[in-house]
């Protein structure tokens, strides 16, 4: 399977939007919705929880195909033998990072404009997360981009993109439309009373 493929559908478990449900809970959920991928992001947990979490998360991606991605931390997404690593603007620069991972470990850049998106791309992300999409409660927003403004970064670059950022299933297809491979969803999926239902709403507008 590509990796444009597996990018489909990225949920994003959070200790808070998806309580009582713990992030594994959360993260079985929208496996067995269909989510092709589980990026780990929890900036509160110390280092040796989000390990733990890493390795929990795995085994349960391993199991069903899925792509396991950690945010910001590349020892730890090494150590716990993930799929790879997503770096925001403050994180580990991409060629550091890539001069760390083994063959085949993922690279992935956020990019909320087109300067940000060629420089991920020139320095060797495999992927490029692009937002915000929309407007959402789940994360303090500093570029809005809208489809439009994804549109223009997808334009410039050859890499698989996803949108994130407010997405529900009514918003899928205009971003796919704006040029990308797929979509990270936190709050519509993980906020969901039936979590598993809201990944199975997401993967049928996704072909």
């Amino acid at each position: 399977m590509t990796l444009r493929k597996r990018l489909r559908l990225c949920v994003i478990p959070d200790r808070i939007l998806g309580a009582p449900r713990s992030l594994e809970e959360q993260a079985l959920c929208a496996l067995r919705g269909g989510a092709t991928a589980i990026q780990l992001r929890d900036k509160n947990a110390s280092t040796r929880e989000l390990y733990e979490t890493a390795v929990a998360l795995r085994h349960l991606c391993n199991d069903r195909g899925a792509l396991l991605i950690v945010n910001d931390r590349i020892d730890v997404a090494l150590a716990a033998a993930a799929d790879g690593v997503h770096l925001g603007q403050s994180d580990l620069p991409v060629p550091e990072a890539r001069r760390l991972a083994p063959p085949g470990f993922l690279v992935g850049a956020t990019a909320h404009s087109v300067e940000e998106a060629l420089q991920a791309e020139q320095d060797g992300a495999d992927y490029l997360g692009i937002g915000a999409a929309f407007p959402t409660s789940s994360k303090t927003i500093t570029t809005l981009l809208g489809p439009e403004g994804i549109r223009h970064v997808t334009s410039r670059i050859a890499l698989p993109a996803i949108a994130i950022g407010g997405i529900t299933p009514d918003r899928v297809r205009c971003v796919l439309d704006a040029g990308t491979c797929g979509v990270a969803v936190i709050a519509a999926v993980v906020a969901s009373a039936e979590p598993e239902k809201a990944t199975r709403d997401f993967v049928a507008r996704i072909p």
